[in-house]
């Protein structure tokens, strides 16, 4: 039985981000999953290291979780919001209105991450068109930026691995820098932000006048290797678009949700984007839910008489669907009743002193947290920051070394990626750890 589902997943199966030779090589199939960990169909058990991509919140088979799914089932699984709502999604955009940002007063759905951003660059680009500046046609996106794989969400995005292959098929952007501090010159924190933000400035200078937003993932970019911001840039980003007259898009999708440890990211800095796309955590890990929300003002320029062509013409079919919402409902109940976001605060201060227990290994040459979002960065030469040769795959390695001591993640080139599930006890993320430092020693010692 076993053999035969590996045997179907290699013929028929095409997996997302996966070279499906590596995949044939070492197949793996998930059964079942209880709290923190996975099973696969051989039985054997594996931490969630990862959060099933970032977005596991309270464990696998949370009973609250499943009992809101079924009890909504007993109602209907879904409907359309095309020109009308339905119970639970109301319900759900109220309390995201609460929770988010204030001056974010109006939820948009869709179905994942990709679309939430590729929604909000629409609603920018068709916002200064509505209100009479239509020249404000282009964006700014930032250097090793990720914000999904739809042509949109590619075009403002600027990982070279990722996206170089699809260039004939994505619209021009301006690209600025996030300060990248452990590869910067100097090192300092401070000088990195002064140097990125003046850059920007002047870009902005020459062009605003065309410029319709700027997108830009909050407070730490992901998939270009847990870069953590340093203090003030996303509060300086804001005073700049505010200065310039640019719309400020913040990508929280995988940031949202206490996984900083704040509802969201660019509370860290009090920062009040014009547009904010989220998902991943808002389901628990549930159901494929997204959101993008918008000022009021944003919303208003496409309130009009329908002969005016103003609407915004984009939707998905399970848009708002019952489902996911009643699911979302539950999850951010438990927030606020198990303190998840406090916990995840408080217990990012005893992960921070697990991690550092990693700096004694050679290889490691940077550790990058933000709560529960972190990055462990390996390289060949501690004392001059050379990167490991990219065809050894020391990060690749590792998390299958990983993977044989029974945890689950997925490497960022030779960044090694850790985002737990939120309800992590402070034993599990110990246990964890130690797993980690294991594979580093015994991969890096072997490659170096």
């Amino acid at each position: 039985m076993n053999q035969s589902l590996i045997e179907k997943s290699k013929q028929h199966l095409w997996l997302p981000f996966t070279q499906m030779k590596d995949y044939d090589e070492h197949p793996l199939i998930i059964e079942s999953g209880e709290g923190i960990k996975l099973k696969d169909i051989d039985g054997k058990e594996y931490y969630d290291g990862f959060s099933s991509v970032w977005l596991n919140v309270h464990g696998h088979r949370k009973t609250e979780l499943d009992e809101a799914i079924k009890k909504q089932l007993g109602k209907i699984a879904h409907s359309t919001l095309l020109g009308m709502t339905n119970v639970p999604a109301t319900e759900l955009a109220e309390i995201l209105v609460k929770i988010s940002p204030e001056k974010l007063t109006r939820v948009f759905y869709s179905d994942s991450g990709a679309e939430a951003m590729e929604i909000a660059l629409k609603m920018a680009f068709q916002y200064w068109k509505n209100t009479g500046k239509p020249e404000k046609q282009k964006f700014i996106s930032m250097r090793n930026g990720y914000h999904g794989d739809t042509i949109g969400a590619v075009s403002v995005g600027s990982i070279e691995l990722f996206h170089h292959v699809y260039g004939p098929l994505m619209f021009d952007s301006f690209k600025a820098r996030v300060p990248y501090v452990y590869r910067s010159e100097s090192g300092d924190p401070d000088l990195c932000r002064d140097e990125s933000l003046e850059e920007l400035e002047k870009l902005l200078i020459e062009h605003h006048g065309e410029i319709a937003a700027l997108s830009i993932e909050s407070m730490v970019q992901g998939a270009s290797g847990m870069i953590v911001m340093p203090e003030g840039y996303l509060a300086g980003v804001r005073r700049l678009c505010t200065k310039y007259d640019v719309l400020m898009i913040v990508d929280e999708v995988a940031t949202g949700f206490g996984r900083t440890g704040k509802m969201f990211a660019c509370e860290h800095e009090n920062v009040q984007p014009d547009l904010m796309a989220a998902g991943k955590g808002i389901t628990g890990g549930y159901l494929p839910i997204a959101v993008t929300f918008a000022t009021e003002e944003i919303y208003k320029a496409f309130y009009d008489d329908y002969e005016k062509l103003k609407t915004f013409f984009h939707g998905h079919s399970y848009t708002g669907n019952q489902l996911g919402c009643a699911v979302a409902i539950e999850n951010l109940r438990l927030f606020e009743s198990e303190k998840i976001v406090e916990q995840v605060a408080e217990k990012s201060k005893a992960l921070h002193l697990l991690l550092q227990d990693l700096t004694s290994l050679p290889h490691v040459g940077d550790i990058r947290q933000l709560g529960f979002m972190c990055g462990i960065e390996l390289v060949q030469s501690k004392k001059t920051k050379r990167s490991f040769p990219p065809e050894q795959r020391v990060g690749y390695q590792v998390s299958l070394k990983m993977r044989e001591l029974g945890m689950l993640t997925r490497p960022l080139g030779d960044v090694a990626a850790f985002l737990p599930p939120l309800a992590s006890t402070t034993e599990e993320l110990e246990a964890m750890v130690s797993i980690m430092k294991e594979a580093i020693h015994e991969v890096t010692s072997r490659e170096s």
